[in-house]
Order: structure tokens, then sequence, then C-alpha cells
């Protein structure tokens, strides 16, 4: 089957055979649901636990400030390198060399995390890890557009997306039951992502081009910076998507950043008993998840429309977020779950088809699908600085109000989810 290599480079084909695309539709699922079972486990438990463990007084601001650094440089970093995987040309192909170097390193550096021994060691380690997903993870998301058509890629989203949101509720479990063994926790899901990545490029390597790619213009820094434009008023559908995708993130990473501390400050567990929490209401959303992601993505393709589905799961998020604040306890927490899995499962599984059709159009032979993509996810990363940031401030300033931290997350995700309604180009 032939297939167009991505949105905006016209007349660059691939090549997948019929067979081989499900080798690498399943492979792309691995990859994302490793890397969300990682970020997962150490964004929502380990490095919580990790922090508490050092400064336990200082814990909330501490988590706040390393995921403020560590997601600076992370941010920079994704559409950086989505734009230069774009103008690489080498004999294994464009993307292969990042997703190589990125997994590995950042593999490493993960395993090396709890060897830190203090807050400034657990930091730099951390960094050196989000740099290095970061580095990999546009490359690996521009396979959708490169190697797939645009009717397919609904197809394609929902199983990465029932990929990668059973990855977060994985990843969640796996961080309570081993935060008390920190080490081999690191150690599995560091060497996942190596494996992963590895066998990515071992089972899908990149196809030879119909027509071969031109070779990228001079690098010249002036102009390489001006790429990172895109003039909403030229492209608003780009936009709205990222506007939608960022307020839909600042809600959601404003209470899973926190779920351990909720559950102890807001809920009243002991640290042992909030881990143990945090795997059972993990394993609830595990197959909300799941099960409203792979029905999203199939209903997108059956009805052929994104928005609305968009709309009604970060409704259905709101509702998650809202949960413990009528009910606080742990009916209301395990509500949230829930909630949460359907709403977060359905946004994820169509999320990534919205993101390939809105990319500006390109002139013919300019391919930056990985810079615009790298683009669209810094409405991932940007929240993973602000929503731990705010979500301190705010906790410090009220006197630990987690149930206005629920009602400012709750409001984020609605109107992110308004922001899509105003996308022309996608139904």
């Amino acid at each position: 089957m032939t297939v167009p290599a991505g949105i905006g480079a016209p007349g660059a084909v691939v090549v997948v055979g019929e067979t081989r695309n499900w080798v690498l539709i399943g492979s792309l699922g691995l990859v994302f649901f490793v890397l969300l079972a990682l970020y997962a486990s150490i964004l929502g438990v380990l490095l919580p636990n990790q922090i508490e463990n050092i400064d336990p007084a200082g814990k909330m601001a501490t988590l706040g400030v390393v995921f403020a650094i560590t997601s600076v440089f992370s941010t920079i970093t994704t559409p950086v390198a989505g734009a230069l995987s774009d103008r690489t040309r080498s004999r294994f192909g464009r993307r292969t060399p990042w997703i190589v170097i990125g997994g590995v390193v950042g593999g490493t550096a993960t395993i090396l995390i709890p060897f830190g021994g203090n807050i400034v060691g657990v930091t730099a380690f951390w960094l050196v890890a989000t740099v290095s997903l970061n580095s990999m993870q546009p490359a690996i998301t521009t396979i959708v557009a490169d190697r797939f058509a645009a009717t397919e890629r609904g197809l394609v989203s929902g199983v990465v997306g029932a990929a990668m949101t059973a990855g977060v509720s994985a990843g969640m479990i796996f961080g309570g039951l081993f935060a008390a063994q920190l080490t081999v926790a690191y150690a599995v899901i560091g060497g996942g992502i190596i494996a992963a990545c590895l066998l990515f490029v071992v089972l899908n390597p990149e196809p030879g081009l119909d027509v071969p790619l031109a070779a990228p213009e001079r690098f010249r820094l002036a102009s390489f910076l001006r790429g990172f434009w895109i003039d909403p008023k030229a492209h608003p559908d780009f936009a709205w998507a990222l506007l939608g995708r960022f307020s839909i993130y600042m809600g959601y990473q404003a209470i899973i950043t926190y779920l351990l501390y909720i559950l102890e400050g807001y809920i009243g567990l002991n640290q042992a008993a909030a881990n143990l929490t945090i795997a059972r209401m993990s394993s609830l959303t595990f197959v909300a998840l799941v099960l409203s992601g792979l029905l999203s993505g199939w209903l997108s393709d059956r009805i052929g429309r994104l928005k609305p589905l968009v709309f009604i799961a970060g409704l259905v998020m709101a509702l998650a977020e809202l949960a413990p604040l009528v009910s606080p306890d742990l009916q209301g927490m395990f509500v949230y779950a829930g909630l949460i899995g359907i709403g977060y499962g359905a946004f994820m599984s169509i999320d990534l088809a919205l993101m390939t059709r809105v990319l500006p159009e390109r002139a013919p032979g300019e391919d930056s699908t990985g810079k615009d993509l790298g683009i669209l996810t810094t409405a991932i990363n940007v929240p993973q600085i602000l929503a731990p940031v705010m979500a301190a401030g705010l906790l410090q300033a009220t006197g630990q109000n987690y149930a206005l931290l629920f009602m400012v997350a709750a409001t984020f995700v609605v109107v992110g989810a308004c922001f899509v309604l105003p996308i022309r180009s996608v139904r």
C-alpha cells in the first residue's frame, strides 16, 4: 500500500506493506504505552515519593520547582528536535536516529534517577531524561503523519490513544505498587523505554521514498527560529487546537501531578496507604481508559467527526475533577478515577488524529511535519511546568484548599473543550 509521507510533503511517498502496516501500528502502540507509563509513574508517583522522602516539610513546593525546571527544557526541546528531525538525512532515515539516541539516553538517565542522592542530583538526572525523551517523542509522533494516509489516521490514533491511556494507568499502578522500591521501579521503566525504541526501529526500518527528499536548505539560525512562529490569523485551526490541548492538559495535570499529596492532605491517608490507593484507583482508570479509547477511535471513524467527541470528553473530565469536591472521601476519589478514565481515554484516542489534520499546509517539497507536531506537543509540556506551580501556589496561598484546586482544574478542562469548537477544517 502506498501512502503519503506526511502533510506538507507532496510527492514524498513511502511504501508500507499490508502485513507490515499492522506491525507498525502495534509497534507505535508499544512505544507510546511504555513512554506514557514512564511519565505517569515518575510524575504521578515516583518523584513525589522520592521528594517527600528527601524533603518532607517542603515537598509540595520542591516538587513544583523540579517539574518547572525540567519542563522548561523539555518544552524547548520538543519543537526544536522535531524541526531538526525534518532536516535529518541519514542512511537510516530521518526519524530513526532521534528515536534510538533519545530512547537510549533517556532510558539510561531514568535508571540513574534514584542514585541522584539529593534534590539537585535527582533533578539533573530527570532533566537529562526528559530532554532526551522529548527529542525522541516528536520523531515517533511524526510517523503517524509520515506513513499513514489521512483516512487511516483515525484508526491509528485510536490504537495509539488506547495504548497511551493504558500506559498512563499501568504506570500509575506500577508506581503505586513499587513506590517503596525506587531503584527497581526506575530500572524497569528506564529499561522498558530503551527496549521499546530499539524494537521499534528493528521491526520498522524507515521505508525508501518513491520521490527522494531534497537536501534541506542551508542552516541559518534566524530563519530556523522564525519557522517556529505560526501565524494564528493565517492558520486559526492550528491555534485553536493548540489552545484547546493546552487548557485541557492544564486541568488534567493540576490534579494528577498532586494525586499523592491530595490523598494525604485532602483524604487523610498516610504515605503507604496513599500509594496503595493510587494503584487501586489506577486499576479502575485503566479499564475505563482502554474501553473508552478504543470505542472513541472506532466511533470517530464511523461518524467521521472528531470535535463533538473531544468536547464531550472534556466535559466528562471536568465532572471527574468535581467528584471529590462533592464527595471528599475515598468514594469520591474512585468516582474521579472512573470518570477521568472515560473522559481522558476518549480525548487521547482522537486528539492525535485531530492534531495531524490541523497542521499548516506547506509549499511543495517543504516538510515541517516534525516541527509542527513538536509545537503542538508543547501544549502538553507547558502545562507540566505551569500546572504544578499553579497548584502549589494556589494550595499554599489558600491554606491547602484542595476544593478550590478541583474547581480551577475543572474550569481549565471545560474551557479547553470549548476551544475546539471554532476549528473549521475538522468536523
